[in-house]
C-alpha cells in the first residue's frame, strides 16, 4: 500500500532562493521542451518521446549552466509531466474526451511544485532533501514504510510543504462491525444516511464570504506591482486557504467516521459538474465538496477493508418507495420534502427514504 505524508517545512533564505531557482528551471525545461515538440511536429510532422526529451536535456545543461545547480530529478520529473500531458492530451482524442493540449507554464502561478526521488530522509524535526540538505520541518507523525519521493510545494499564501510518498505501508484493517449504510449526498445536509442520521453542510465558504469580498475589495484598490498590493493578496489567500483547510477537516472527520462504523457503504455517482453549470446553485455546490467525499471515502475503504457500492446517477433514489418499490413522479421537485406514498401509505422524508434506496441497489449491485 502507498500512503503521503505532507508537513510544513521551514527552509532558510539560501535554501528558500534554491526552492525557488529549483519551481524556476522546472518551469523553464517545461516550456522549452513543449516548444520543441510542438516545432518538431510542425516541422518534420513526427514528435519527440521522453527519453528523447531526456537525452537532449543533458546538453542543454551544458548551454545553461544554472540547470546544474538544482536537482537534476526534478528537471527529469518535469518532462515526465509533460509527456504525461501528451499522451493524456491524444488519449483524449482517440476516446473523445474534451482534454485541452498542454498548455505554457506561467512565471505568475503562485501555486508552485517540484519533485524529488533521491536522497530524502525524514528525522524528527528537520528532513533531508537533495540540494537543500536538512531543512527545518513539523513531522506531525511518524511515517511508514520505504520513501518513493518528496514533493516540494508552495501555496499561493508563500508557506512551504513536503509531500512524502511511501510504499510498502502496512495498514491495519478496521474491526469489522456487519453493518452496511446507504448515503445520499445533498446542500443542506452534505450527508444523510439510511439509519436516519443527518450530518448539517457546515458552508465554510459561506461564512467567511463577507470577510472574503472586503478583502478582495481592499486588494482592488492597491496599486499593481507595488508591496501592500502584495501584503493584500497574501491574505485573500491566506483565508481561501484557511476556508480549504476547514472543508478538507470536516470531511476527513466525516469520512473516517462513516468507515469506522460501517463495512459497507454505498454512495450515489453524482454529477457534479453538471450541477454546477446552475449558477443558482454553483457555489453551494462547491462549498459543498461532493467528489472530495467520495474520493475521501474509496480510498479510505481500500486501505481498512471496507467495501463501497456506487450507484448510477440515474437511479431515481429519491422517486421510490423504500418499501413497495412505487415510484412517484411528483418527487422530482426539489421542494418536496416529505411525500406518502399512494401505493402503500407509507410517509417518507426525502433524504433518508433515498439513502434507503442507494442502500438496496448498492447491496444488488455488489451481490
Amino acid at each position: 500500500m502507498e500512503r503521503s505524508y505532507k508537513f510544513r517545512i521551514y527552509p532558510n533564505p539560501a535554501q528558500e532562493n534554491l526552492i525557488q531557482r529549483t519551481f524556476g528551471s522546472c518551469r523553464y525545461v517545461y516550456n522549452h521542451y513543449l516548444t520543441y515538440r510542438k516545432e518538431l511536429y510542425e516541422t518534420k510532422g513526427v514528435t519527440a518521446n521522453y527519453y528523447e526529451c531526456a537525452k537532449n536535456l543533458t546538453s542543454l545543461k551544458q548551454e545553461l549552466s544554472w540547470l546544474k545547480e538544482v536537482d537534476a530529478a526534478a528537471l527529469q520529473t518535469s518532462l515526465r509531466e509533460l509527456d504525461t500531458a501528451f499522451q493524456n492530451f491524444f488519449r483524449g482524442i482517440k476516446q473523445g474526451r474534451k482534454i485541452g493540449y498542454p498548455k505554457f507554464k506561467s512565471k505568475k502561478d503562485r501555486r508552485k511544485s517540484y519533485k524529488s526521488k533521491q536522497s530524502i530522509y525524514v528525522n524528527e524535526n528537520t528532513i533531508q532533501l537533495p540540494k537543500l540538505g536538512l531543512v527545518r520541518c513539523r513531522v506531525s507523525r511518524q511515517i511508514q514504510g520505504r520513501i518513493l519521493s518528496a514533493t516540494v510545494s508552495q501555496t499561493p499564501s508563500g508557506k512551504y510543504y513536503v509531500a512524502v510518498c511511501c510504499t510498502d505501508v502496512d495498514i491495519v484493517p478496521l474491526e469489522k462491525t456487519g453493518k452496511a449504510v446507504g448515503i445520499d449526498v445533498g446542500i443542506h445536509d452534505i450527508a444523510v444516511t439510511s439509519d436516519g442520521v443527518k450530518y448539517t453542510n457546515p458552508k465554510h465558504y459561506e461564512k467567511s464570504l463577507k470577510k472574503l469580498a472586503r478583502l478582495e475589495r481592499q486588494l482592488s484598490r492597491k496599486s499593481k506591482e507595488s508591496n501592500n498590493r502584495e501584503k493584500a493578496r497574501t491574505k485573500v489567500a491566506r483565508l481561501q486557504e484557511h476556508i480549504t483547510n476547514q472543508r478538507n477537516d470536516a470531511l476527513h472527520k466525516l469520512t473516517t467516521e462513516l468507515v469506522r462504523e460501517y463495512d459497507t457503504i454505498c454512495i450515489e455517482d453524482l454529477a457534479s459538474k453538471e450541477m454546477m453549470q446552475n449558477h443558482r446553485m454553483a457555489r453551494m455546490v462547491a462549498d459543498a465538496s461532493f467528489y472530495e467525499l467520495r474520493r475521501q471515502l474509496e480510498y479510505k475503504a481500500q486501505w481498512y477493508g471496507k467495501k463501497l457500492a456506487t450507484v448510477d446517477r440515474y437511479y431515481p433514489s429519491s422517486q421510490l418507495c423504500s418499501k413497495c418499490g412505487h415510484q412517484n413522479a411528483d418527487v422530482k421537485n426539489l421542494s418536496v420534502r416529505k411525500w406518502i406514498c399512494p401505493e402503500c401509505g407509507e410517509v417518507h422524508h426525502r433524504d433518508v427514504n433515498a439513502a434507503k434506496n442507494i442502500l438496496n441497489e448498492g447491496l444488488r449491485l455488489l451481490a
